[in-house]
């Protein structure tokens, strides 16, 4: 059901306003507008991954089931995108390409694996026009057109197990899921979408039990309740009052936990979050979980611009303007960085062993953290057990340690995304000397 739409508020705009955006191609076809956003990656480098891989999802083969520091993953063209789902990994090249590897039970690949042991390697996904980002949850997958476009493919879970992607069930191919919308970017969390559209607007869809779409009361939190599953599978219009005013919340960026969902709001930069908020990793000081958007008044303290917010299960790390990380939430196995005789966090806490560096980037896994600096240094903290942290054991680690290994002798990091139980990096050479080896 389309939005919608009240007295002196532009409709949407549809697929066919944003065509006439562009010019017509010998009168048949109109040239779509190409999105952008901050967060698609454009520096090409090559896939390193760690971590527990039974079934797949480092790529590294079917012999490989695990590394304890990083091992090269061999895609045939530059990446410019690495994210980890739950149990499988999805790569984006230069050209636009996407290549997926790791469990395909319920389609999260988007390509035939019936062959055995061809999950457990790099392999295309066809029929895609070019895209400019992917990313993952549990068992689904999630890309974005060059023209905005999303199409998505896999299968959302809840308490009660599989809910389908769509209406239809399970999708082993990719299909579109926000159709005459415009998108620029997306974010995944276990079992849900966020989207963020040319509009400033933002629309979510998949399990809603925890709170995490911002748009269903938890009374119909569990598949929609009386008013069906297709309530919560349609991607819906997330809908806020500004801080302190009666107009709608615009918004300029989103992000994903496990659980949770952040957005940025665009003319003032405060932060809101909704979901799961079991152990304070929303930032409100208590332990109740949101169900709609509200904003958090301790990102607000400090007057600090939140550049990256990355959620894992129960905690949260995010990045401002001036490089420095913060962590907020639950302390077990070190993952917020603070050290062992850390407690809870409600509020955005400093990360103090990272206070000297410049970091560009920060990611979280379920109960992992990670920072990347301005010179290409990867910092790793939280539960050892898995190995993905990168780090060459399976000992926690309660204060950020500096990712080291042969693959990383004469190379930086470019991004990072941790999954399940793994985590994949993007690295560049640090030389031309080393820039056709392959990895070898």
């Amino acid at each position: 059901m389309p939005a919608k739409v009240g007295r002196g508020r532009p409709a949407k705009r549809t697929r066919e306003a944003a065509d006439k955006d562009g010019h017509k191609a010998d009168g048949v076809a109109a040239k779509r507008v190409k999105v952008s956003h901050r967060s698609h990656g454009s520096e090409p480098g090559v896939v390193l991954a760690c971590g527990e891989g039974d079934v797949g999802q480092l790529g590294l083969g079917p012999d490989v089931m695990e590394r304890a520091r990083a091992g090269w993953v061999k895609i045939p063209d530059p990446v410019v995108q690495v994210c980890a789902g739950g149990m499988h990994t999805v790569c984006l090249t230069n050209k636009g390409q996407v290549y997926t590897f790791g469990c395909n039970d319920e389609g999260a690949l988007g390509r035939d694996t019936s062959e055995e042991g061809t999950e457990t390697e790099p392999a295309l996904v066809e029929g895609l026009e070019k895209i400019v980002q992917v990313t993952a949850g549990d068992s689904h997958t999630a890309v974005l057109t060059e023209d905005g476009r999303v199409l998505a493919f896999g299968n959302f879970r809840d308490a009660n197990g599989s809910m389908g992607l769509t209406k239809n069930g399970i999708e082993k191919k990719p299909v579109e899921v926000l159709p005459d919308t415009v998108v620029i970017k997306i974010a995944s969390g276990s079992d849900h979408i966020a989207c963020l559209t040319d509009l400033s607007e933002l629309y979510t869809l998949g399990c809603a039990e925890q709170g995490q779409l911002g748009r269903v009361a938890e009374c119909f939190s569990t598949r929609g309740g009386r008013l069906g599953l297709d309530t919560i599978l349609s991607a819906g219009q997330v809908r806020c009052k500004r801080y302190k005013t009666r107009r709608l919340a615009k918004f300029s960026d989103v992000w994903t936990g496990q659980y949770m969902t952040f957005a940025q709001e665009k003319e003032t930069g405060d932060i809101y979050a909704w979901g799961l908020n079991n152990y304070c990793q929303l930032g409100f000081g208590d332990m109740d979980n949101r169900f709609i958007p509200e904003r958090v008044n301790s990102f607000a303290a400090g007057g600090r611009q939140w550049q990256v917010i990355s959620g894992g299960q129960h905690h949260t790390v995010a990045m401002d303007s001036e490089g420095k990380v913060y962590t907020l939430g639950r302390p077990d196995y070190g993952r917020l960085g603070l050290g062992e005789e850390c407690t809870e966090k409600r509020e955005p806490t400093l990360v103090a062993d990272l206070k000297d560096e410049t970091c560009v980037d920060v990611a979280a896994g379920g109960c992992v953290s990670f920072a990347l600096t301005d010179a290409g240094k990867i910092y790793s903290w939280g539960m050892g057990t898995s190995k993905q942290l990168g780090l060459g054991s399976e000992d926690d680690a309660w204060s950020p340690t500096q990712v080291t290994g042969k693959q990383l002798e004469t190379r930086t990091g470019v991004m990072i995304s941790s999954g399940g139980q793994h985590t994949v990096i993007l690295a560049k050479d640090t030389s031309t000397a080393t820039a056709n080896t392959n990895g070898h």
